[in-house]
C-alpha cells in the first residue's frame, strides 16, 4: 500500500483496519491509481486514487455512476466513499456482482457476449441531451455537462489524450488528427448527442445476470455515439494490425441494434474519422506497445504506426 492509498483510506474509513491491498491489473493510465482492498472485517472495496491531484475525474465518474443508476441503464458499481477534494481526491466502489468480460472471453461465447455489449452500449446511449459537452457534476436525476459543438468536444478529447499519452515521439500525430476534426466538422457537428462511455474496453465491460454492465466512467461525455460504439468494436475484439472478426462485428450491430433499432445516425459516414482518432490509442502508448505487446523490432514497429496513421488519414 502506498502513501497516496494509505491517505485515501485513512480518511474515508478513520476507525477499520486494512488486512490486504491487492494490485486491480496493469493500467496505461498513469494519471490514476486502483487497488483492490481487504478489510479486517471482510468487506472488500476498490479504491481508485488520482495520483495527479485532479479531483475533476472523481466528481465525473461519481456523478456518472449515479446517473446511469438512477436511470436504470446498465449495472454499475455502487459508491462507498469518495472527496474529490482531498489531497489525494479518491473513489471507493463496492465489488461487482458479476464477472469481468476479458475473464468470460477465452472460454465463453464470445459472439454472445459482444451481443450483450452492443445492446448495453445502446442502453447508455439512450440517455440524450441537446448538445455535446463535457460533464463536471450531477447526481442520480441529472447530469450537469458544458455546451458545446462536437468538432471542437472531440478536439478537447484529443488535447487530453495527449496529455494522457506515456509517449511523445508522435506528438505530430494529435496536431493532424485535429486538423481532419475540424475539415469535418460539418459532418461531425450533425451527430447525435448522447451520454457515451468513453472507455469500453473489456476490463470495462462485466457480466451480471446476463446483462453488461461497466466500470471505470471517468472520461464518460456527452458524446457521438458512434464514436463509443466504434471505440467498443476496437477495444473489445479489434485489432490494429489485422481485420476486426466480422462474425463479432455483426454480433455487436445485431446487439445495439435489438435496443437502439439501428446505429447512431450517420455512423458509417463518421467511422473513417473515428478511425484515426482511435489510433491515437497507438500513437501515444508506442514505448507500451513496444515493451508489452510486440514481438517485432522496435524500428519496425515505429515505422509502421507512421505509415498507419498516415493511410487513414489520407481516408479522410
Amino acid at each position: 500500500m502506498d502513501s497516496r492509498v494509505a491517505s485515501a483510506l485513512a480518511h474515508a474509513f478513520p476507525s477499520r483496519d486494512v488486512a490486504e491491498v491487492h494490485a486491480t491489473g496493469p493500467s496505461w493510465n498513469d494519471s490514476n491509481h486502483t487497488v483492490g482492498v481487504a478489510f479486517e472485517d471482510g468487506q472488500r472495496a476498490f479504491v481508485k486514487v488520482a495520483a495527479d491531484g485532479d479531483g475533476e475525474r472523481i466528481v465525473r465518474e461519481s456523478a456518472v455512476i449515479e446517473r446511469v443508476a438512477g436511470a436504470g441503464l446498465v449495472p454499475v458499481p455502487e459508491i462507498v466513499a469518495r472527496d474529490p477534494d482531498h489531497e489525494i481526491p479518491y473513489l471507493v466502489t463496492e465489488p461487482v456482482d458479476g464477472s469481468v468480460v476479458l475473464d468470460l472471453w477465452d472460454d465463453g461465447d464470445r459472439a454472445e457476449l459482444t451481443r450483450r455489449v452492443g445492446a448495453a452500449l445502446a442502453r447508455v446511449h439512450s440517455l440524450g441531451f441537446d448538445a455535446h459537452g463535457d460533464i463536471f457534476g450531477g447526481g442520480p436525476t441529472e447530469l450537469e455537462a458544458e455546451r458545446g459543438r462536437w468538432a471542437d468536444v472531440l478536439a478537447d478529447r484529443i488535447e487530453m489524450m495527449r496529455g494522457l499519452a506515456s509517449d511523445t515521439r508522435f506528438d505530430h500525430h494529435y496536431d493532424a488528427v485535429k486538423a481532419a476534426v475540424f475539415r469535418n466538422r460539418d459532418v461531425l457537428d450533425a451527430a447525435p448527442a448522447t451520454l457515451v462511455h468513453g472507455d469500453p474496453a473489456q476490463p470495462n465491460a462485466f457480466q451480471q445476470d446476463g446483462e453488461i454492465g461497466f466500470l471505470d466512467w471517468e472520461i464518460a461525455h456527452v458524446g457521438d455515439p458512434a464514436r463509443d460504439l466504434h471505440r467498443a468494436q476496437s477495444q473489445q475484439f479489434g485489432s490494429f494490425r489485422s481485420p476486426d472478426p466480422e462474425h463479432l462485428v455483426t454480433a455487436l450491430h445485431e446487439g445495439y441494434r435489438s435496443v437502439a433499432g439501428g446505429l447512431p445516425l450517420g455512423y458509417a459516414e463518421r467511422e473513417p474519422i473515428y478511425e484515426a482518432v482511435r489510433f491515437l490509442g497507438v500513437s501515444g502508448y508506442t514505448d507500451k506497445w513496444i515493451e508489452l505487446i510486440i514481438d517485432e523490432p522496435a524500428s519496425e514497429f515505429v515505422s509502421w504506426v507512421e505509415a498507419e496513421m498516415k493511410r487513414r488519414l489520407a481516408e479522410l
